[in-house]
């Protein structure tokens, strides 16, 4: 994430209401996300997708919000306690070259990457990493912003996941954007 940082100003951009006509983030990620579910979402920013998944994932789960700029972090906790969802928002400041999760192998149910694999410097590193920190059958939704993301790239990144070990299961059709659902296989008979 370190060369094309989304800057902190976007990110108040990016949490706007209105973006919601465009990209419901409820709709989005309702086909994915259930109750009591732990949800992992990677570059969440101010929490536009982070809160609804936390709506939905009521009464007992959790998502865990992961961003290299703790100035995000900090609105996204703001924003979580002023809904009332605290207890259900866990923030983590990751580094640029590792989400720095080495004790959660296994533990997520779901994982979003919205918008944000572009920006990393070693992407194929961070689909590994999410890979690993993802249950078997569990879902990882991929999306890229379509006007900074080409199709040619977007199917590279796909290609990348799948060398890590995801599964291709769907491609929504989320407004301006690039998306595919991977899913992370059982573990193969021995």
């Amino acid at each position: 994430m370190a060369e094309h940082r989304c800057p902190v100003w976007v990110g108040y951009f990016l949490a706007n209401r209105l973006r919601k006509i465009v990209q419901n983030p409820t709709r989005i990620l309702s086909p994915y996300v259930k109750p009591d579910m732990t949800v992992l979402d990677v570059g969440c920013a101010m929490g536009f997708f982070s809160l609804p998944a936390a709506e939905l994932v009521r009464p007992r789960g959790k998502v865990v919000c992961a961003d290299v700029q703790q100035r995000m972090l900090d609105v996204l906790e703001k924003r979580g306690a002023r809904a009332g969802l605290a207890g259900l928002v866990e923030t983590h400041l990751c580094d640029e070259n590792t989400l720095g999760f080495e004790q959660r192998d296994e533990t997520f149910d779901f994982a979003l990457a919205f918008a944000v694999i572009h920006e990393l410097s070693d992407p194929t590193g961070y689909l590994r990493e999410i890979h690993r920190l993802l249950k078997s059958q569990a879902h990882l939704l991929l999306t890229e912003p379509a006007a900074h993301v080409g199709r040619d790239e977007f199917e590279r990144t796909v290609s990348s996941a799948t060398r890590t070990g995801f599964v291709v299961t769907d491609r929504p059709r989320i407004h301006l954007s690039r998306a595919v659902v991977l899913k992370k296989p059982p573990p193969a008979d021995t």
